[in-house]
């Protein structure tokens, strides 16, 4: 069964905005090996927006830094799942996960392959509420936003987890990941 990761940078005060992150070449570097241990990303609404905005060609066209170019190669080379009731279409080498989201989840984890990865903050609370996130990855940011969506709120349940790895940073950034315990 393909494990499915969620990775999400927060600021030390817990805020997840991604304005308030600083991104710098070894930021991407850690990146582009998370989207290289899984064979879909899955992605909500906003999350697939942003993500598309930003690094959807004409990226690589020299209008977005030189660092960011490997890592806007890699999540255009992606393939994407998309799980929203309010979007019309997508396209981005993506299709909508469609039907019942844990039922949706479950198929995709019972298929071979490396694994799943996810981002942003509103898909993920479902998918811990239903328990099929498999591993959890913090990259804290030695910042303080004062501002911005927090993670996990309004979660029914505690989620209790072990500490599995733990790296820094350059930049002073602390990427932990942990696991649930079952």
């Amino acid at each position: 069964m393909r494990p499915l990761r969620y990775s999400i940078n927060v600021t030390l005060d817990g805020c997840c905005d991604h304005r308030a992150i600083p991104a710098d070449e070894e930021f991407h570097r850690h990146a582009i090996e998370n989207i290289d241990q899984a064979d879909a990303l899955i992605f909500g609404r906003v999350t697939y927006e942003m993500m598309e905005e930003a690094f959807r060609p004409p990226a690589g066209t020299g209008s977005s830094p030189e660092s960011m170019e490997p890592f806007a190669r890699t999540i255009n080379a992606a393939k994407k799942y998309v799980v929203s009731s309010t979007l019309a279409r997508v396209d981005w080498n993506a299709e909508f996960l469609r039907g019942d989201l844990e039922n949706a989840v479950q198929q995709l984890k019972r298929e071979p392959g490396k694994g799943l990865a996810t981002g942003g903050v509103k898909l993920p609370l479902a998918l811990a509420e239903v328990g099929l996130i498999d591993e959890y990855e913090l990259i804290v940011h030695p910042r303080l936003a004062g501002h911005g969506p927090s993670l996990f709120a309004g979660l029914s349940k505690y989620v209790d987890l072990r500490l599995v790895s733990r790296m820094e940073l350059g930049s002073g950034a602390v990427a932990m990941r942990y696991e649930p315990r079952r």
